[in-house]
């Protein structure tokens, strides 16, 4: 479970990635998927962000989109859904342990 959301144990809908979150501020739960660099390691993640940039290094799960824009396309629903109907990553944990 993820921020009260649960995960499809069976699905590849959302997976655990590292990333690097374009966060003006760090107070929320979830980014838009245009705000997200999924990167392939922790180390590349921690190696590109920077509190000056505005982008910080963290532990995602995502992509997650919504309901109607997967009923849209024609694709089954997803086991995490997005209110927004857009796609959005879940911060799991800020790799630089939050601090601004």
């Amino acid at each position: 479970m993820v921020q009260g959301y649960r995960l499809d144990p069976d699905g590849k809908v959302a997976e655990e990635r590292f990333a690097v979150v374009y966060a003006p501020k760090r107070a929320r739960d979830r980014v838009p998927e245009g705000n997200v660099q999924v990167v392939e390691t922790e180390a590349a993640a921690l190696a590109t962000g920077g509190v000056a940039n505005i982008l910080y290094p963290a532990r995602v799960i995502g992509p997650a989109r919504s309901s109607t824009a997967c009923s849209r396309r024609g694709l089954p629903r997803p086991s995490m859904d997005s209110s927004e109907g857009i796609s959005v990553y879940y911060i799991v944990c800020w790799l630089d342990g939050g601090k601004d």
